[in-house]
């Protein structure tokens, strides 16, 4: 059987199609890399946005067209929801909530063998350096604009012992490994739970760390007001072991929106000081955050007071969404949805404004040596990443094949 693979969304959905691939892998399938030559293809689906579950279904249809008897299986948060118009797209066979390895298999109509995890994979040439390790699931927030809550459930953290040998198994073949989630501050916060295992991110690093010291680890999406003291000192004293960078989600800079929003635990001043605080004492330090323009009920000066902490802050990219109505979500139910054309602009200047920074930031940090890791290969040049979450494209004439060193921008 050759299977196909296709991820929309998030790095959580990015290490579920990792562990569902190596499921069918061991099962004796061949992985394709065009869904032409597929007989079953995979598709992890993404609901955070009306226009990813929009992609998804084209993209179901576009490789239906391509491929005569091509079976698909939906999976992921998309999934989860699905209110029929997944499960009627063409070639669709199965539509499975979540990423079990062996639930997606039996719905491919496979069965599963036992399966042996990270530690079986084998790196070929070329492979990315860069791997994801996810340590919990689900979110005990309810943001009013996310239906991602619903569709994979509560915060559910992974146990110390097993994330520290994963990372040593990752730790053979990748020299960063990003830790995801959907809602990482919040590990081993679940009632009970912390009792008897690590109390918090700061003290799961410590572990990893310790278990694997010559791995450079990265955080991916965190909370601001969630990076605690210890997670601080390892950004601030052990740099080449936790990288300088951080995505910390603002969504408005105006209070009232972000109570509308249903983010209750920070403030734009508190979400200021922390990342201020940090910005003061990291000499090299790659911030982003996402940002959603045209909230329900945003007026101009909500939207100015947004602009004013992102001109404020040292954000080195931005990710901005212009909002989109999730049926599923409470913010379908708000009043003052805001005319389209008074989103897009409003999104495009937030766009431009994050272009400036990027811009600006990488001008300052040109010609500085960094800490660099191979990601990957683009166009016949390695895509190296620094610590701080940029990118620089080397030749690979004279390469020893190392995949970690110290890198200038260029």
């Amino acid at each position: 059987m050759n299977v196909f693979f296709h991820t929309f969304g998030c790095r959580a959905n990015q290490y579920d199609t990792e562990q569902v691939r190596l499921a069918f892998a061991e099962t004796g399938a061949t992985v394709v890399d065009d869904p032409a030559a597929a007989d079953v293809a995979v598709v992890n689906s993404c609901t955070v946005t009306g226009e990813s579950e929009a992609k998804l279904r084209r993209f179901v249809g576009r490789i239906a067209r391509g491929r005569e008897g091509l079976e698909t299986v939906v999976i992921g948060c998309a999934a989860a929801l699905d209110d029929g118009r997944i499960a009627s797209l063409p070639s669709v066979r199965a539509v499975v909530g979540g990423a079990d390895p062996e639930v997606v298999l039996r719905a491919a109509g496979v069965t599963p063998r036992p399966h042996a995890g990270v530690a079986t994979r084998r790196v070929g040439a070329g492979e990315r350096q860069r791997g994801l390790l996810k340590i919990q699931d689900g979110c005990d927030e309810h943001c009013t604009f996310c239906a991602t809550t619903l569709a994979r459930g509560s915060n559910r953290s992974r146990p110390v012992a097993e994330l520290v040998a994963e990372a040593r198994a990752l730790s053979r073949h990748h020299a960063e490994i990003v830790l995801t989630g959907v809602h990482i501050g919040t590990y081993g916060r679940e009632a009970g739970w912390g009792m008897r295992d690590a109390a918090s991110l700061g003290e799961l690093l410590g572990h990893l760390v310790s278990a694997v010291p010559e791995v450079r680890f990265r955080l991916s999406s965190i909370e601001a007001t969630e990076v605690d003291d210890r997670i601080a000192r390892f950004l601030i004293e052990a740099p080449r072991n936790l990288a300088a960078h951080l995505h910390a989600p603002l969504q408005s800079g105006s209070d009232r929106v972000l109570k509308r929003m249903g983010r209750h635990w920070y403030t734009a001043r508190s979400y200021r000081a922390r990342l201020e605080w940090l910005a003061e004492r990291l000499p090299v330090f790659g911030l982003g955050a996402d940002i959603i323009a045209g909230f329900p009920g945003e007026t101009d000066a909500d939207h100015r007071a947004t602009v004013a902490l992102v001109q404020a802050l040292p954000f080195t990219y931005l990710h901005v969404f212009p909002f989109s109505v999730r049926p599923d979500a409470p913010a379908a139910k708000l009043a003052g949805r805001l005319p389209p054309p008074v989103i897009k602009a409003r999104a495009a200047e937030l766009r431009a404004l994050g272009d400036q920074k990027a811009k600006a930031y990488r001008e300052r940090r040109m010609g500085q040596l960094a800490d660099g890791v191979v990601s990957g290969r683009l166009a016949g040049r390695l895509d190296v990443v620094t610590q701080d979450y940029l990118s620089v494209y080397l030749s690979t004439d004279g390469w020893d094949g190392r995949p970690r060193f110290e890198v200038r921008i260029t």
